[in-house]
């Protein structure tokens, strides 16, 4: 292997960069990390948007899947600044009548709150959680032969149900919208198949690890792993935005945490006609509207228990939040979009001032929407917080192309990197042995556009990494 100026390159600092770079990193390689905001993070990222004094999350917010990924968990993390806080109500559902379905570490509370459903709702759970250690190996990773077959065969005969057939299951509103509030975190219609993949992991997860919120704000978990990078003997360099080969240091592998869109611009003259072709194909979603708000008092909740919810699902049933999210799919903006909404600062008092809050919450709209849904989500949480407008301090706001100014990787306000649909789910950004490697020799995408697709894990990165360990540097 000839010189070069650095073993590998990772252009991007998301949580995939972040993780494929320390996967390598710790192998005894000599590793850049490339990012071209100012600060690193992607959608790690927080900042006073609203008063000084209120610390929001500009993308992500809540966290079970980076507590609980395979890789992140391993890392020493808590010792590089990192703290987990773990609200007393992972998730709630309020309906309008002051009702309200809760998601809690314990399936029987959780059950308890579903009446005639709680039998059905325990037993569905506690099988799926004797099987779930072993179980997010195969779950977080591409498309191969699985590491626990039976218990993937069993989680994938509900998993790729339609969310609105899985619901079936149930008898009361309160648990069929407990799981169509789950499922619509995939940015898809709820009849289509797989959508139940994305509610099983994340109650799963619930009651696995609880919903937890990194102290300090999201960017508490950027921060952590690069400085876990950088004590490994990693670099980061920021304020660079990549937009050719050019502009790269020689490496013998380049790692791209970006969506396949860029890294046509970047790299495209590099690929096969048939590998472009497949790029070229790939799917973006649907976009999402964020919102953030400074209070003066906490959200006033008709359910108290609300009040105590790190997460809140507003959308009422099961029926309301499927017409919401299809109409999002066929270009439409709903009157009552699904929200789902932030309350920090209920948990961390560092988000605010003493006595203030700090609250997020988006909602989903068509790609590259440029429609101001501010009246619609407040009018949504004050359906079921009556009071809660005349709490706001300041507000800012994000439609779907501003979150893509914001991040590149969010194309048309698509945060999950790409649709997240059947078609897709394996075979993100295109149909090859190894979805990370493109087909230029040492260059790969390791992306939230690979699988297992969007959320704050890491194990796009990390398979990636290991992907060019292997075929670059032999290293297993």
């Amino acid at each position: 292997m000839g010189k070069r100026d650095f073993d590998a390159v990772v252009v991007g600092s998301g949580p995939n960069g972040l993780a494929a770079a320390i996967a390598m990193q710790q192998e005894g390689l000599n590793v850049l990390i490339i990012e071209g905001k100012d600060t690193i993070g992607g959608g790690l990222r927080s900042a006073e948007l609203t008063l000084p004094g209120f610390t929001h999350d500009i993308c992500s917010a809540v966290h079970p899947l980076a507590f609980g990924s395979p890789f992140f968990s391993k890392l020493p993390l808590q010792k590089h600044g990192l703290e987990y806080i773990f609200p007393a109500v992972a998730a709630a559902h309020p309906f309008r009548d002051g009702s309200a379905a809760f998601l809690t570490k314990s399936i029987d509370e959780t059950a308890r709150w579903l009446t005639k459903d709680d039998q059905t709702y325990a037993t569905l759970f506690t099988r799926l959680l004797k099987d779930w250690p072993g179980l997010m190996n195969d779950l977080l990773g591409p498309l191969r032969i699985p590491e626990n077959p039976a218990a993937l065969a069993k989680f994938g005969m509900k998993a790729l149900l339609p969310a609105t057939v899985l619901a079936r299951n149930f008898q009361t509103t309160g648990a069929r919208a407990l799981v169509a509030g789950m499922a619509a975190h995939s940015m898809l219609p709820l009849t289509y198949i797989g959508t139940s993949a994305i509610a099983l992991v994340l109650m799963a997860s619930g009651h696995e690890y609880g919903w937890p919120i990194p102290k300090g704000g999201s960017a508490s978990i950027a921060n952590a792993l690069a400085s876990y990078f950088t004590a490994l003997g990693g670099r980061i360099e920021t304020g660079r935005m990549i937009t050719s080969m050019n502009q790269l240091p020689s490496s013998h592998a380049v790692l791209f945490d970006i969506t396949p869109k860029q890294l046509l611009k970047i790299a495209g003259h590099k690929f096969s006609t048939i590998y472009k072709w497949q790029l070229e194909r790939y799917r973006y979603g649907m976009g999402v509207f964020k919102m953030d708000w400074a209070l003066d008092e906490p959200i006033p909740f008709k359910n108290s228990r609300c009040r105590q919810a790190g997460t809140v699902h507003l959308g009422s049933t099961m029926a309301e939040i499927a017409d919401s999210e299809q109409q999002t799919w066929q270009g439409r903006h709903p009157e009552k979009p699904f929200v789902l909404l932030a309350q920090p600062s209920i948990s961390d008092p560092s988000r605010a001032p003493a006595g203030k809050h700090s609250v997020w919450a988006y909602c989903h709209v068509p790609k590259n929407s440029n429609a101001d849904m501010t009246e619609a989500i407040e009018s949504q949480v004050e359906r079921y917080a009556p009071g809660f407008k005349d709490r706001i301090l300041a507000r800012h706001v994000m439609n779907s192309r501003d979150m893509e100014c914001y991040n590149p990787n969010y194309i048309g306000g698509d945060i999950n990197g790409g649709a997240i649909d059947i078609g897709q789910l394996f075979t993100r950004p295109a149909l090859r042995w190894s979805p990370y490697r493109t087909s230029a020799k040492g260059l790969y995408i390791c992306s939230s556009s690979t699988p297992p697709g969007g959320g704050v894990h890491g194990m796009c990165g990390y398979h990636a990494a290991k992907r060019a360990l292997k075929d670059v540097f032999q290293i297993s």
